[in-house]
């Protein structure tokens, strides 16, 4: 279990430690989701779109940066848009942490969406109670990878 993990709001200078934390754990985890962004890319939407967009929370380890998650409310729904971990972070209590941390912040419904593929992120969101609640050939997503929809409706 993680108990020496400081979560707190992303601050700009933050940014490339973000990125980092995204493209390793995609690259580790998502192998089959290649991007349609570069690298190089993927830092620059993280410094000037993802953390000014407000919503986003970084887990620290001393001066690590191990685990991000990025949220919003819309009129329709709390969305979880980014939920990543460090690859050395994961299964050691890490992600229910930032979930719970992200369900706080959010009102019902809770939406967010995974590839289909993600066997393991799908247990883990199932585990928090949310559930499937539509399926797409990943034609809207920027991989092209067939997607799940699932939604967190009441409180756990």
């Amino acid at each position: 279990m993680i108990t020496s993990i400081e979560l707190r709001p992303a601050r700009v200078d933050d940014a490339p430690r973000i990125a980092r934390v995204l493209l390793w754990s995609r690259l580790v985890f998502l192998p089959y989701a290649v991007s349609s962004h570069s690298d190089d890319d993927t830092r620059h939407w993280v410094r000037n779109v993802l953390v000014p967009s407000g919503g986003v929370t970084v887990a620290c380890e001393g001066e690590a940066m191990v685990g991000v998650v990025a949220v919003s409310q819309e009129a329709e729904a709390g969305w979880i848009h980014q939920l990543y971990l460090s690859p050395t972070h994961v299964g050691r209590g890490l992600g229910s942490r930032l979930i719970d941390h992200a369900l706080q912040q959010l009102a019902r419904p809770v939406r967010l969406y995974t590839f289909q593929a993600n066997a393991g992120a799908r247990r883990f969101y199932e585990r928090h109670g949310f559930r499937a609640i539509a399926f797409s050939d990943g034609s809207t997503n920027d991989e092209r990878c067939p997607d799940v929809l699932y939604e967190l409706a009441t409180p756990r």
